[in-house]
């Protein structure tokens, strides 16, 4: 069954995107294909950011989310949590009345004293295209034309999953965590993390993303359990290693109070490599006003081979958020190859850089 697409309507140009520069110049561009990957509000950062600057989007999306409004749907019914995908669609709405008015929509929670508290719209019409369908990416795809999403979401898994981990507390007991929401949200140091399933089905419409991205970007996002896990399915990883995009990761504004604590933003960037295995990633992005090892943070990422982007990316009012302008900004210059604000041997912050943040990204 297929659902007949909605009427084009207009679209605000992708004004930072470089090879739109290079259209009016004259010179005929392929379009720019950028895969991200992550799930919940640090991938719908990067989403708001990225539909500025690509012409094709692709998000692939954890399938592991076990609380609130997702949690719900997946006691009562066998289907992939749909929450960390909705959010994705919402971030890639059209930049138009319909596509604001439809993103209003499905981020609409209702607030009742009966069954239906607490729900997304978005939610439910997701999992009904699924039912009616019968194909969780034709499903997304449809909800993608109903939005004029600049992009497309991707499950990364056919099949839910779920996240468990070691977690040793305060007082140095390892105890076993089960669950996304439980493992992000726990006190104490998560030592490791483990999917079950081990080897869930993966679309092949996001193994041939990644073979035909020119960007891979990993990261904002909970570390642990929205992050890591696209690195621990072995045809995933597999994929992005083979791919011959260039590779790039994202820092977080902070590294939070719960599943990493304790740890540095350096810590985190050596548990993402680890994971990776013998995966090359090629930059770094990095907000020195957000992170206090940042000068550290982008050494460590030269030691491997990294080129490390240092921008103010955050909202700048202190709050760990990303500002999408800024953030657009620096994959501009990203792709771009203009990489200046790299750490300057002779002073302790990034060159030329006064207070650690870029001129021009004030």
């Amino acid at each position: 069954m297929s659902i007949a697409p909605r009427a084009g309507g207009h679209r605000r140009s992708t004004s930072l995107n470089p090879r739109a520069r290079h259209a009016r110049a004259g010179i005929r561009p392929e379009p720019l294909r950028v895969l991200a990957l992550g799930g919940g509000h640090g991938l719908a950062a990067n989403l708001r950011a990225l539909r500025l600057l690509a012409d094709d989007i692709t998000a692939v999306v954890t399938v592991a989310d076990n609380g609130g409004s997702s949690g719900r749907i997946r006691t009562e019914m066998p289907v992939l949590p749909p929450g960390d995908l909705r959010m994705a669609l919402a971030a890639l709405c059209e930049d138009s009345e319909w596509g604001s008015i439809w993103g209003e929509v499905i981020q609409h929670r209702f607030a009742t004293s009966g069954e239906l508290d607490g729900h997304a719209l978005g939610n439910l019409l997701i999992v009904a295209l699924w039912q009616i369908l019968d194909d969780p990416v034709e499903a997304l795809d449809q909800m993608a034309e109903l939005l004029g999403a600049r992009g497309r979401v991707l499950p990364m898994a056919l099949d839910p999953l779920d996240i468990e981990a070691d977690v040793r507390g305060v007082d140095g007991a390892l105890r076993t965590i089960r669950g996304q929401w439980q493992v992000a949200s726990c006190e104490g140091r998560v030592e490791q993390v483990r999917l079950e399933p081990t080897r869930p089905r993966v679309p092949q419409d996001v193994i041939e993303a990644i073979e035909q991205a020119d960007w891979i970007i990993v990261g904002p996002g909970s570390w642990f359990t929205s992050v890591l896990p696209h690195l621990m399915i072995p045809e995933i990883a597999e994929a992005i290693r083979r791919s011959p995009a260039r590779r790039c990761i994202t820092m977080n504004l902070s590294t939070g109070a719960q599943e990493a604590e304790g740890r540095s933003s350096g810590d985190l960037l050596e548990i993402l490599l680890e994971q990776a295995g013998d995966t090359r990633f090629d930059a770094l992005v990095a907000d020195p006003t957000a992170l206090e090892d940042a000068p550290e943070l982008a050494e460590a990422a030269e030691q491997h081979g990294m080129r490390a982007l240092l921008r103010q990316v955050s909202v700048g009012d202190g709050s760990p958020r990303h500002d999408p302008l800024r953030l657009a900004t620096a994959y501009r210059d990203l792709f771009d190859d203009v990489l200046g604000d790299v750490l300057d041997p002779a002073h302790d912050g990034p060159a030329d850089t006064p207070g650690g943040v870029h001129g021009t990204d004030r």
